[in-house]
């Protein structure tokens, strides 16, 4: 099972750089099966990159930083 802490503690490392550009990520659910559900604020929300930030930023960090997590995926 994925431990919720160190999912929040993985994005809020990651906020700064995020925030520094105008955007930012909101945690929305842990699951059991190890799937993370977060959402896209501010800038990064519109932003014609944000699949990009997506699997290239946020989805590898928080995997390495939580083994145990199979798959980051954004929702509305």
């Amino acid at each position: 099972m994925v431990d919720r802490e160190k999912v929040e503690k993985a994005l809020s490392q990651l906020r700064p750089s995020l925030q520094a550009d105008g955007g930012d990520v909101e945690l929305v659910d842990v699951t059991q099966d190890g799937s993370v559900k977060v959402r896209l604020q501010g800038a990064c929300a519109g932003c014609p990159f944000s699949q990009m930030t997506m699997s290239q930023y946020i989805r590898k960090f928080v995997q390495q930083q939580v083994p145990e997590v199979k798959e980051v995926v954004a929702v509305p």
